[in-house]
C-alpha cells in the first residue's frame, strides 16, 4: 500500500545561512510543495463557486433565495473539519506523507470530476423531501472534498517541516500564507469568469477546471521527495490513543500551548469580522452589502503583507514578540474600526491594518510549533491544531451576527479587540514561562 508505515530522514537541500524567501524557493521540495499548493488552494476556492453555479442552475427556483441553499453546503463543508481534523493527523503521523498529499489532491480531483455524470443520472430520481437528488449528491460529493481536506492540511505542515530547514521555516510559512489569502482573492473574484470561459471552451468546463486543478496539483506533489522511508513494522495507528498522546503532548509543551492559543484566538477574529463584513458594507454608503466582499478582499491582502513582511524580517525578531505586536496591532486597527465603521475609506485602512498585523502574528506561531514539535507526533499536532482552529472559525460565523444585533456593530468589533489584545498578552505570559 502506498500509506505504509514510515519513519523520516529530513534532507533539506539548502545550506541553513540563507533565511530569506528566495532561497526557499531554491530547494527544489518546497517549490514543489509550493506549487502543488497553489493549484491545490485555487481549486478549494473555486470548487465553491462551481457549487453555487449549479445550484444557480438547475435547484434555485425563480425568485428564491440562494442564501438558504448556500448555508447547507458550506455546513456539510465543515462537518469534516469538526469530525475528522483530529482523526486524520493520526494517520498523517503513520502514512506517507507525500501520499496523502497527492492521494488527497487526485480524490478531491475524481470526485469533482465525476460531478457532471452524477447530476446526470440523478436527474430523473425522486426528490427526498423538498431536496432534489441531485442535490443531495452534491452535498455528499462536498463532505467526501472537505474530508480529504482534513488530511491534506495536517500532511502539508508536517511536509513543511520535513523539507525546510529550521532558520528558513519562517519564510517558507509567509509563503505558503501568502499563497493561501492570494487564493482566497482570486479564487473568489476570479472563480465565475473563470469557470464561464472554461464551459465556452469545452461541455462541462467548470468540473473539469476545478477537478482538473486538483489533478495538477497531485502530479506536481508526486515530483517532490521528502526523505520519508517505510517501515512497515510500526503498529497501526491507534485513534483514540493517539489523540490522547497528541493533547498530553500539547498539555506539557507551553510553548506550543501559547502558539495554539494565539493561532485560536486570531483566526476567530478574523472569522468574526468575515460575518460582520456583511454589516460594515451595508453600513457604508459608499457601496452594497453585496459588495462586502471588497472587505473580505482587503483584509486577505493585509495578510498577505504581514506574511511578506514576516517572511523578510521575521528572523531578526523572537516569535513571542511578533505574536505580541501582531495581537496589540489588532487592537489598535481594531478599535479604528470601530471609529469609523461607516466610513468607506478609512474602514478599508483599518480592515487592512487588522489582516497586516493577523499576519505578523499567526506566522511566527506556526512556524514555533514546527520548530517545537517532533516529527512523530507532528500529524497528531497539527491535525488537533486543524480541529481547534475550524472550532474556532465555526463559532463565530454562528455568534457574531446574533451579538452585533443585540449590542451593536461596535461594540461587537471593540469586544474582538479586546480579544486580540488578551489572548496576545497571554500568550507571552505562557512563552516567557517556557
Amino acid at each position: 500500500m502506498i500509506f505504509d508505515s514510515i519513519t523520516v530522514e529530513t534532507t533539506p537541500d539548502l545550506p541553513p545561512d540563507q533565511p530569506d524567501s528566495s532561497s526557499v524557493l531554491g530547494n527544489r521540495n518546497f517549490l514543489l510543495l509550493w506549487l502543488g499548493q497553489i493549484f491545490s488552494q485555487l481549486a478549494d476556492k473555486v470548487y465553491l463557486v462551481l457549487i453555487i453555479a449549479i445550484i444557480s442552475s438547475q435547484f434555485q427556483q425563480e425568485g428564491e433565495r440562494i442564501s438558504g441553499w448556500v448555508s447547507v453546503v458550506m455546513v456539510a463543508f465543515t462537518i469534516p473539519a469538526v469530525l475528522f481534523g483530529s482523526i486524520a493527523g493520526v494517520y498523517v503521523d503513520r502514512w506517507s506523507k507525500k501520499w496523502v498529499l497527492v492521494g488527497s489532491n487526485l480524490f478531491r480531483g475524481g470526485l469533482v470530476l465525476g460531478i457532471p455524470l452524477i447530476l446526470w443520472v440523478t436527474k430523473d430520481w425522486q426528490a427526498v423531501g423538498t431536496s432534489p437528488a441531485g442535490f443531495l449528491a452534491i452535498l455528499l460529493i462536498t463532505f467526501l472534498v472537505s474530508t480529504f481536506t482534513q488530511f491534506f492540511t495536517p500532511a502539508e505542515q508536517s511536509t513543511i517541516a520535513l523539507i525546510v530547514e529550521k532558520p528558513k521555516l519562517l519564510s517558507a510559512n509567509s509563503i505558503c500564507t501568502t499563497t493561501i489569502m492570494g487564493a482566497t482573492i482570486l479564487g473568489f473574484a476570479i472563480g465565475e469568469p473563470l469557470l464561464a470561459f472554461a464551459d465556452s471552451l469545452i461541455g462541462q468546463g467548470k468540473a473539469i477546471a476545478v477537478g482538473g486543478s486538483y489533478l495538477v496539483a497531485g502530479s506536481i506533489l508526486m515530483l517532490m521527495k521528502t526523505g520519508e522511508i517505510r517501515n512497515k513494522e510500526r503498529e497501526d495507528p491507534h485513534v483514540w490513543v493517539d489523540i490522547k498522546d497528541g493533547l498530553q503532548y500539547l498539555g506539557k509543551n507551553r510553548a506550543v500551548q501559547s502558539a495554539l492559543l494565539q493561532l485560536v484566538s486570531t483566526f476567530s477574529v478574523i472569522a468574526a469580522l468575515t460575518v460582520l463584513a456583511v454589516r460594515l458594507a451595508e453600513v457604508m454608503p459608499e457601496i452594497k452589502s453585496e459588495q462586502f466582499g471588497f472587505l473580505l478582499a482587503d483584509a486577505s491582502l493585509g495578510i498577505a503583507i504581514g506574511a511578506a513582511i514576516v517572511g523578510q524580517f521575521g528572523n531578526k525578531v523572537p516569535r513571542k514578540v511578533l505574536a505580541l505586536i501582531g495581537s496589540v496591532g489588532m487592537a489598535v486597527f481594531l478599535a479604528g474600526l470601530a471609529l469609523v465603521c461607516d466610513r468607506f475609506w478609512l474602514g478599508l485602512i483599518m480592515i487592512g491594518g487588522i489582516g497586516i498585523f493577523a499576519g505578523i502574528s499567526v506566522i511566527p506561531m506556526q512556524t514555533l510549533i514546527q520548530e517545537q514539535t517532533p516529527e512523530e507526533m507532528r500529524g497528531k499536532v497539527f491535525g488537533l491544531q486543524n480541529n481547534a482552529v475550524n472550532i474556532a472559525l465555526s463559532l463565530p460565523l454562528a455568534l457574531a451576527g446574533i451579538a452585533e444585533s443585540y449590542v451593536g456593530l461596535e461594540i461587537v468589533i471593540l469586544s474582538l479587540g479586546a480579544i486580540a489584545l488578551g489572548s496576545g498578552i497571554l500568550t507571552w505570559y505562557l512563552a516567557a514561562e517556557t
